[in-house]
């Protein structure tokens, strides 16, 4: 059937309904529903869907970091010396304020998926950052892919960072389907490509930055670590040649007992309280992980693109994580309730103390260190945790207050990351 005569054909129908008239013959009718279904297979075989491979060899990239194209910029967006990260919550029509759903995007893990877990409300999934001075652009996937494409993308750090990149991942598979490429026995290191902009996107999983070691007593893991604080871990410093933008965030693993190491010898401890080994804090160990981090990488890497997503609070209230600890808010907290001199305000401030001062040094050879400040932000939000609502099959009546729901809040990272290589994409030009 031509198009027009499909065309004419439709517009009878229509004359037909809407005039209520009566079908010229059975046959028309038959040509009508036939013309629906046809237009109806047509759109799904063309809509855009996600098909995840399992194995792919991963494209040849390219050593240069910087673009040399700059990307179309956005009407609404901005360059000025606006800070991104000091606002506040505002609850935005729900129409507008979702990138994706709980069902629409397939790599969500069940462990953030708090919807599907059977968490009743919804509030929690629209409210949107808005800075006291400018506006935060929507996340636009078209834009960030356009401006890493060729290059390659880790997420380094613990479980928190890889729930940052699984919140992007969702966000960029509206524009491109990525592809599963590798995941280690452990499930600690993936691999994901988007074929068509030769962009890879990796999460490297380690919980210190520094070589650690669980302590074993009796046979028995015992939750406390040797972290030796002039070490890396190899595991992910032996990837950095392959990476262009590294980004950087840990800090929940240094508030167990941990025990702290220099050339071998033990010079303290966090929070063991034993007779004889000097107690720090956990804000030091923080600090010395990230100084040495930053350190290796100025003296082994030159052209690279460092951020570091600062410290993400965990929101336990009326206990900790192991003795009845709950978070069962469902608003974001005003602004003025919020502490910003207590301890998660501390480490963050260790963060960006070590990436300034490593800015300076990085300089002189190419390397570039950005801030992704994201705990203003989040000490707002206690009642975007999963809590109960975590496909919990081992430890039942343990809340998580740590991690973040998808689709939530957790998705204004990724705005903030664009916003960041948008002004430093901008300042190249």
């Amino acid at each position: 059937m031509g198009l027009s005569n499909s065309v004419q054909t439709l517009k009878i129908v229509q004359n037909c309904v809407f005039k209520r008239e009566k079908f010229p013959s059975p046959f028309l009718l038959l040509v009508f529903l036939t013309l629906i279904f046809s237009c109806y297979m047509l759109y799904f075989s063309t809509s855009p869907t996600i098909n995840f491979a399992t194995k792919q060899d991963s494209a040849p990239r390219t050593n240069s970091l910087h673009i040399v194209n700059e990307p179309q910029i956005d009407n609404n967006s901005t360059f000025s010396d606006c800070d991104l990260f000091n606002g506040s919550w505002v609850v935005e029509q729900e129409g507008n304020s979702l990138y994706y759903t709980n069902f629409s995007c397939p790599t969500i893990p069940s462990s953030r998926n708090c919807l599907l877990n059977g968490r009743p409300d919804e509030e929690f999934m629209h409210w949107k950052w808005k800075p006291d001075e400018c506006a935060l652009p929507r996340f636009n996937a078209k834009t960030f892919l356009t401006f890493v494409k060729g290059k390659t993308m880790a997420f380094i750090g613990d479980s928190l960072a890889r729930n940052h990149m699984e919140s992007l991942l969702c966000l960029l598979s509206s524009e491109e389907t990525p592809r599963h490429i590798y995941k280690d026995v452990e499930d600690k290191f993936r691999t994901w490509l988007f074929p068509r902009h030769n962009f890879t996107l990796m999460v490297l999983r380690t919980e210190f930055l520094v070589f650690a070691i669980e302590r074993v007593i009796n046979n028995s893991f015992t939750g406390s670590f040797d972290l030796h604080l002039d070490k890396l871990n190899v595991n992910w410093t032996q990837q950095l040649p392959n990476i262009d933008y590294a980004i950087f965030s840990t800090g929940h693993w240094y508030l167990r007992t941990n025990y702290l190491y220099e050339n071998g010898k033990l010079i303290g401890c966090v929070n063991c309280w034993e007779a004889g080994v000097q107690n720090f804090g956990p804000g030091y160990a923080i600090r010395r992980a990230f100084q040495a981090s930053f350190d290796y990488i100025n003296a082994e890497c030159s052209g690279i693109v460092v951020l570091l997503r600062t410290y993400s609070p965990g929101q336990f209230e009326h206990g900790t994580w192991n003795n009845g600890g709950k978070c069962n808010r469902t608003r974001p907290s005003a602004r003025e309730v919020v502490k910003l001199g207590d301890q998660n305000w501390e480490f963050r401030n260790f963060q960006i103390e070590e990436i300034e001062r490593a800015r300076k040094d990085g300089e002189k050879i190419g390397n570039m260190f950005e801030i992704v400040d994201v705990t203003r932000a989040m000490l707002m939000r206690p009642d975007a945790h999963p809590g109960t609502y975590w496909d919990n099959q081992w430890m039942k009546g343990y809340s998580d207050c740590t991690h973040w729901c998808m689709p939530g809040p957790i998705d204004t990272w990724s705005e903030f990351l664009l916003e960041v290589l948008r002004k430093k994409l901008h300042a190249f030009h």
